[in-house]
């Protein structure tokens, strides 16, 4: 049959027959079940054939066809033809009484269809009203059974489930309204048999078909209004089976997802029409509109169940009455008469879609249908209500915010009832009413303020413990502080006190069954509750927008805070014991949520639009606590308070009532009793009536001003002081008010306190009903007050009503039954003037929010991680742990990261206060690798928890070192700790390489043991034996396998923390960061009077100290080295070094550590003394611009030390001062004119170690280039010269075995290499040239000194010529020939001599003269036999040339004759020493130079020269010469003065006869041998 069918007929239809057919078997089954009912079994044969003579009569004339209209009035002229009896007969359609039957409407109108129907050839094409007409009518006649309803309905459904009749069929708007009326007005005859509850179900589904289908776009507001109330009556009626009324809660969701899903498409094309604000839309619709769209929820309503049947005669039998009145022919059940058809003048009514008034009038019944107090409503019913609102909300949570009609009901309706429905108790109602109290929160909180405020502050209320967290024996309870006790939102307990008899107190009990306490829920309840909360707390931005909005305002809740907290503390497990098992973990989830969410927008752009500066949100909130401080202490001690709030400019003038009075009333958190009590003190009478003032009286009633001022205050309990408040009450109302019912101010007092002592009358549970005050008992305690007259009876009865409808008193103090009412009614006052909830979808607040938040979100996580023992815990934790350490260190929240390390150092073990003991370290060596085996590692490697929680501990600090301040002292425990236990590395060559010293040293194991790869023994007498053997030597036994795997484990989890990339970057940190790291360090510094040292086994044995008389030191112990000590001083030292901003910024206290260090250097061990000088010193060379830190200072501090103890660190504190003097030249000339500089050089010279680089250190400063000598430290550098060219005397040993090898016969091998000069030999001897190179230097410091000449000369020259003069006696040959010969250069130095004194002349007596003497003697001379004599003969030769030199002056000297003399006396010496023989020749040589040249000059002359008269102080000296010569030269003046040999000599002078006796070693003889002429040497010029 599909085949047959047209293709525009199918276009739109999905069922694969012929609709035309389907519809005709569909009234063929309706027709065929109604016949076989005993009501319509004697039918007329028309309503069967009726369609045959139709089908006749338009066969025969197909050319001219018929219309509806003509056809159905054909119809009807057949249906009343009178046939004769004939016919009837012979169909048998006679009644039983012999009276023929008209056709029922119900069958003709099928038959009528199904005629209509032959002729259509496109359904779609079909009047829609007619197709459905027959249907319709048997759906609301009351006549027909509940399966013949059934048929109809299910044909309907299928013609439009199969889109039979769609929106293209003509009148479809109308064939819809028709379908509505029709199935809202349903009637059947009803049996209460399954049978009428499927019509029901058949009902639903249809109108569930329309409201769903395309139908839905044209129902008018009414259709709608009447659909809802016949499904609302179903659900509520109790008598239907559970399936039916699930099924009808079923088929209302659905319907109420399309209808307030209609509210996004109404907001649409109002935005397309031109709209721009959606609350407008309100505005468009009437008033008429709003009112005409009604619906009653009850279940007796004109669309309900009980309206739809009607029970069924007890007879089948039709009674004898017009046949128009007989059952089976009802149809006037009906609004509509759909028997009679719509003409062509007639069009369908213009019905507009449903919209606003019926979306509005829905979600009012549903509101109201959740009243607690409504008794005809059961709880099955509420929680069905609540499941219809919920889907509502989900479908049009924000539309519904958007219009204020129904913005209106939610803020009211809705919330007042879903929040009673909240404390119940029964579970079904309080899972339903917390699941649409979240979905109302979630999509709606913008215009829900102050209800949020009241539902989550009950819920906090209720959930959060009140007892405090038990202590666990494994478990610091300094981990989980900062978990609240409490919510900050609750109020202290009033303080008890004398009722003043307006209201009695409510028992606690009544007060937790209204909400204003949490009281005590049930498990289920509370899991309940924590699961509401969890959904909410799941919204990215919930969290911040409780804080914008109510912690960051001064008169809101901290609800932000307050939830945490709650999260927090019913995280712990023995939350579960007043809950349930799952609260635990779903707090935590929620809480961890809340900071992932966090996380997530961390990289987000910050979005400012629209919302308020987060600076100024931060002001706010400081205030707040504030004023929450400070009223406080008003509550306390009003005066305080006040005193309080002025200080921090709160209240600017204390003494200004207006000031004080502002605050007072502007603030919810002053105690209203407490402020009765203050206003009304005869002290405070201007605070009073200020106070009044405040209030604005006009145009109330007294009762209503009255009420307006008591909810502001508590009056107080004494008379007179209620009485001074109603006097300045009475007088402020009379001026502003200007009542025409009271005469004066009198009347108006008395009439006051009448309204007061009727309140508490009406409301005071003492006294009985019948004994309350009347109207007429009011009024008589009133007569005659009013200036002598009475007040209106009709003011006093509205005075009097007001009273007895509504209690004057404050919130805290209503009884059970207004209290909520009351409360409600107050926060929709507050609600008309508070602004809406601010959305808040960005992270700019973030940063405040979780400074506020971060500390019970941290507790909870150390808890559960010390606690934990399923590894998904773990994981959860650990990622709380990593996003709460981001989000700190993003925004710069350093006291979270700092607890954060604190509790994970804690757990981790690692961080102990006291130093852990090595003293039983044992080092393991195998295969070539080594690894420490100590107690510290071992219990570390045992501890999975204790390594989980170093993991997350480095991975925490690991990127976020900038943010990190006071955790830094745990983190640098855990260092140390690792440092001395060799688990980590022991040098910072990764972050600096500044510091030029070798790694840190630690303590020396107390044993090593070697393990081969062989199979050790394991057998009981093996490991006995060691262990008998470690105790007689005093070792500790060997570790055994578990332990070694334990320190493996240790080692393996420090690897992974990765500390040199944590290390590297604390090098890059900004300052401020590393002063933070610094002071930690710094802090770890044991006190100056109780060094901390580690006990442990020396590396060596120290020598005991013995005094002088051989007694032990009492008391004298070598220092333990604490190698944590050298590793703070160095990381510091590096930190401060980093840069120059770090050397300002750090270097000042750096450099006060170590000199507080070095300041008690006798209780320091020499390798921690040593490197703390080098830190000390690399300090002074950087900062050298600063001054925190001098040169002097630092050099007295290293010279004070005790020699032994200065050379036991010469290493590298040499090499600290050769830094310094490699730095800046100002540094370097400051030091070196330091005398404990010299000092510590001289004390650091002997130590072989040390010789080479003190050298250098004295040679930079001794350079001709530097300008470091000055006139103060010269004498000092030419000292320590002088000291290193002494050193240099051990290159005698090595020069005299060079000479002794081929005397003892030894053939000389093939030529070897040049043997490599001694060090010593090779400083000494540049020592000396340095000295030779300071000598030129002399001039200018005795030009700088301006001293007198002889103290100049004898400061600046004498220690250079007493330097030179020392060495020239030195052992090793090659220095003295250096110091002679420098000796000469500076003896021959032109500055030296001058004519205008004689200091120079000390050459000769202090230097030369000397020389030789030391030279002469015999234990000189053995120093070095073979050169000694060679040196001999240099000295003389040197102090002849130097006498020639100087001739010309020397002349003119008074003293040249005592010096020449000397000169003499000394050649005698050399002459007659006897050691070597080279001397009898150079000395003659050497004097007969002299004697030419003297003689040649004139100073010398023969008494026979003729040319010339002696002098008397020439002829002393030719006298003298002759004299002495001929003793040991005994004819050489007759050689080179041969005419003067036989003259008579003068006697020699006896003080100078003595001379050679005194000062030589051997009697000086006469006669020496003759020497050729030819060996004298010509005399050389001056």
């Amino acid at each position: 049959m599909a085949d047959t069918i047209p293709a525009h007929s199918r276009s739109n239809i999905t069922v694969a027959i012929d609709p035309v057919a389907l519809v005709v078997t569909e009234c063929i089954t309706v027709t065929s079940a109604m016949r076989k009912h005993p009501r319509w079994a004697h039918s007329s044969i028309s309503s069967i054939l009726r369609s045959s003579s139709t089908l006749r009569q338009s066969s025969t004339d197909t050319d001219t066809p018929t219309s509806d209209s003509e056809r159905n009035r054909a119809s009807s002229k057949i249906d009343l033809i009178e046939d004769d009896g004939s016919l009837k007969s012979r169909w048998g359609l006679r009644g039983k009484k012999g009276q023929s039957m008209q056709d029922n409407p119900l069958m003709s109108g099928f038959a009528k269809l199904r005629a209509d129907l032959k002729q259509c050839k496109d359904i779609q094409q079909f009047d829609a009203p007619t197709l459905l007409q027959p249907f319709l009518q048997v759906i609301r006649s009351s006549s027909t059974t509940a399966p013949i309803t059934s048929l109809a309905l299910i044909a309907i459904t299928k013609m439009l489930s199969y889109n039979i009749v769609n929106p293209s069929n003509p009148n479809f708007s109308h064939a819809m309204q028709l379908l509505a009326s029709t199935v809202t007005h349903c009637r059947f005859e009803g049996d209460n048999t399954p049978s009428d509850e499927v019509v029901f179900l058949r009902i639903l589904k249809l109108m569930e078909d329309m409201i769903c289908g395309a139908s839905g776009d044209v129902l008018g507001d009414q259709s709608v209004c009447e659909m809802m109330e016949c499904a609302l009556s179903i659900c509520c009626h109790l008598r239907m089976s559970e399936v039916l009324r699930r099924s009808a809660e079923i088929s209302m969701v659905t319907m109420c997802q399309v209808i307030f899903g209609r509210l996004k498409t109404l907001e649409t094309e109002f935005e397309e029409q031109g709209g721009e604000n959606v609350e407008d839309m309100d505005g468009k619709v009437t008033q008429e509109d709003m009112d005409a769209a009604k619906i009653d929820s009850s279940a007796n309503g004109d669309f309900g169940p009980e309206k739809m049947q009607s029970m069924r005669p007890k007879s089948l039998e039709v009674p004898g009455q017009p046949i128009s009145n007989r059952p089976s022919m009802d149809i006037n059940g009906s609004q509509l008469d759909l028997s009679k058809p719509m003409t062509e003048d007639e069009g369908p009514i213009e019905v507009r879609p449903y919209g606003l008034p019926s979306i509005r009038e829905l979600f009012r019944v549903l509101a109201d249908l959740l009243n607690p107090h409504d008794r005809q409503r059961t709880d099955t019913l509420r929680v069905m209500a609540l499941r219809i609102v919920n889907v509502a909300l989900e479908v049009a949570g924000p539309s519904i915010a958007n219009h204020p009609s129904l913005a209106s009901l939610a803020k009211d309706t809705l919330c007042r009832n879903l929040f009673q429905l909240v404390r119940s108790e029964n579970v079904a109602i309080l899972h339903e009413s917390l699941r649409v109290a979240g979905t109302l929160l979630a999509t709606c909180r913008s215009v829900l303020m102050l209800q949020q405020e009241l539902f989550l502050s009950y819920v906090v209320a209720c959930l959060h413990p009140r007892v405090p967290i038990p202590d666990e024996a494994n478990i610091d309870a300094s981990l989980y502080q900062g978990v609240p006790q409490a919510p900050a939102l609750v109020k202290q307990q009033p303080v008890s006190g004398t009722a003043s008899g307006r209201a009695t107190p409510v028992p606690v009990r009544d007060r937790q069954k209204l909400g204003m306490e949490g009281g005590s829920r049930k498990p289920e309840a509370r899991e309940a509750m924590v699961e509401s909360v969890g959904g909410l707390v799941r919204i990215p931005s919930y969290m911040v927008e409780l804080f914008v909005n109510y912690d960051c305002e001064v008169d809101r809740s901290d609800l932000c805070t307050d939830m945490v907290g709650l999260l927090s503390r019913n995280a712990f497990p023995d939350s579960a014991t007043w809950s349930t098992t799952n609260v635990p973990p779903l707090c935590l989830d929620s809480l961890l949520g809340y900071v992932q969410w966090i996380a997530d927008r961390l990289d987000d752009e910050p979005a400012t639009d629209g919302l308020r500066d987060a600076t100024a949100l931060r002001e706010q909130r400081t205030r707040k606590k504030i004023i929450i401080r400070g009223a406080t202490k008003f509550n306390e001690s009003p005066k305080g308070g006040i005193a309080y709030l002025h200080a921090q400019g709160i209240i600017s003038d204390p003494n200004d009532p207006n000031a004080v009075t502002s605050f007072l009333k502007g603030t919810t958190r002053i105690d209203k009793k407490v402020l009765g009590d203050f206003i009304s003190k005869k002290a405070n009478d201007k605070i009073l009536d200020a106070f009044m003032d405040l209030f604005d009286f006009r145009g109330l009633r007294v009762d209503e001003a009255l009420r307006q001022l008591l909810n502001s205050f508590r009056l107080p309990g004494e008379s007179q002081l209620i009485e001074r408040i109603v006097t300045v009450f009475s007088e402020k109302y009379f001026a502003s008010a200007n009542p025409t019912e009271i005469a004066d101010k009198d009347g108006l007092f008395v009439l006051t306190y009448a309204i007061i002592m009727l309140n508490t009358d009406q409301y005071n549970p003492n006294v009985k009903d019948q004994a309350r005050m009347k109207v007429q008992d009011f009024s008589r305690n009133l007569r005659g007050v009013n200036a002598g007259g009475n007040f209106e009876p009709e003011y006093l009865q509205e005075i009097y009503d007001a009273i007895k409808s509504r209690e004057i008193v404050l919130p805290e103090e209503h009884d059970n039954k207004h209290a909520f009412e009351h409360a409600w009614k107050e926060l929709l006052v507050k609600t008309a003037t508070a602004e809406n909830l601010v959305i808040c979808e960005t992270n700019i607040y973030d940063a405040d929010m979780f400074a506020a938040t971060w500390r019970p979100i941290v507790a909870t996580l150390n808890y559960v991680f010390v606690s934990a023992t399923e590894d998904a815990v773990f994981q959860r934790v650990i990622a709380g742990y990593n996003q709460c350490a981001q989000i700190a260190a993003r925004y710069n929240i350093s006291d979270c990261l700092d607890h954060i390390i604190l509790s994970l150092a804690k757990i981790s073990t690692l961080a102990t206060e006291a130093p852990p003991s090595t003293s039983l370290n044992t080092e393991i060596q195998a295969s070539g690798k080594s690894i420490m085996v100590s107690k510290f590692a071992v219990d570390f490697g045992r501890d999975n928890k204790a390594e989980l929680a170093t993991l997350v501990l480095f991975r925490i600090i690991n990127g976020n070192e900038m943010a990190i301040r006071d955790g830094w002292t745990h983190i640098v425990r855990i260092i140390i700790n690792l440092f001395v236990n060799s688990l980590i590395p022991t040098s910072f060559t990764s972050i600096s390489r500044d510091l030029d010293l070798p790694p840190i040293p630690l303590q020396s194991p107390a044993q090593v043991i070697e393990r081969n790869d062989k199979a050790s023994e394991v057998g009981l007498f093996s490991a006995f034996t060691s262990y008998v053997s470690s105790v007689m030597n005093d070792e500790p036994p060997e570790p055994n396998d578990q332990e070694i795997e334990a320190t493996l484990t240790t080692v393996d989890c420090i690897n992974a923390c990765r500390f040199e990339e944590i290390l590297g970057n604390v090098s890059e940190l900004p300052v401020e960061s590393l002063k933070s790291l610094t002071l930690s360090l710094l802090a770890h510094l044991p006190e100056h009077d109780s060094p901390r040292v580690i006990a442990v086994k020396p590396e060596l044995p120290a020598p005991t100290p013995i005094r002088p008389n051989g007694t032990k030191i009492a008391g004298s112990e070598a220092p333990g080295y604490d190698p944590a000590v050298v590793y703070v001083l160095e990381l510091a030292t590096i930190l401060a070094l980093r840069d120059e901003e770090t050397i300002t910024a750090l270097g000042s206290d750096v450099a006060g550590a170590l000199q507080a260090v070095i300041a008690d250097a006798d209780r320091l061990h020499p390798v921690a003394l040593s490197r703390t000088v080098f830190y000390l010193l690399a300090l002074l060379r950087a900062s050298n611009d600063h001054g925190y830190i001098r040169a002097p200072v630092v050099l007295h501090a290293i010279s004070s030390f005790r020699d032994g103890l200065l050379r036991q660190c010469a290493q590298p504190i040499l090499k600290g001062l050769y830094g310094c003097m490699s730095g800046p030249a100002q540094l370097k000339t400051e030091m070196a004119g330091s005398p404990d500089f010299w000092s510590v050089l001289h004390t650091l010279q002997p130590v072989p170690e040390a010789s080479s680089l003190a050298f250098q250190i004295t040679e930079s400063i001794a350079d001709p280039s530097s300008s470091a000598i000055t006139a103060d430290n010269y004498e000092a550098a030419v000292s320590l010269l002088n000291a290193f060219a002494t050193a240099g005397s051990v290159g005698a040993r090595d020069e005299q075995k060079r000479e002794q090898a081929p005397r003892r016969g030894q053939q000389p091998s093939a030529p070897e290499k040049r043997p490599k000069k001694n060090e010593a030999v090779v400083r000494a001897t540049r020592a000396l040239v340095l000295v030779s190179q300071l000598a030129s230097r002399v001039p200018f410091l005795i030009e700088q000194s301006h001293l007198e000449t002889n103290e100049a000369w004898r400061a600046y020259w004498s220690p250079v010529f007493r330097c030179l003069a020392t060495q020239g006696c030195n052992p090793c040959r090659e220095v003295r020939h250096q110091a002679l010969s420098s000796l000469q250069r500076c003896l021959l130095s032109k500055e030296l001599a001058s004519p205008e004194h004689t200091e120079w002349t000390n050459i000769f007596g202090e230097v030369l003269f000397p020389l030789i003497n030391q030279l002469l003697k015999p234990e000189v001379y053995q120093t070095d036999p073979q050169g000694m004599s060679e040196t001999r003969v240099q000295a003389a030769q040197l102090l002849c040339k130097i006498f020639l030199h100087y001739l010309v002056m020397l002349s003119e000297w008074e003293g040249v004759l005592d010096l020449w003399v000397k000169i003499l006396v000394i050649m005698d010496r050399l002459m007659n020493s006897g050691q070597n023989d080279m001397l009898v020749e150079a000395v003659p040589e050497s004097l007969k130079n002299i004697l030419l040249v003297m003689s040649s000059g004139g100073y010398l002359v023969p008494p026979s020269d003729e040319s010339q008269e002696q002098t008397e102080q020439q002829q002393q000296l030719w006298s003298e010469t002759w004299t002495r010569l001929e003793r040991f030269l005994p004819g050489l003046m007759p050689e080179l003065f041969p005419g003067e040999s036989n003259k008579p000599k003068q006697p020699v002078r006896p003080t100078e006869e003595a001379t050679p006796a005194a000062n030589g070693d051997h009697e000086p003889t006469n006669q020496l041998p003759e020497r050729p002429a030819s060996t004298v040497a010509e005399p050389q010029a001056a």
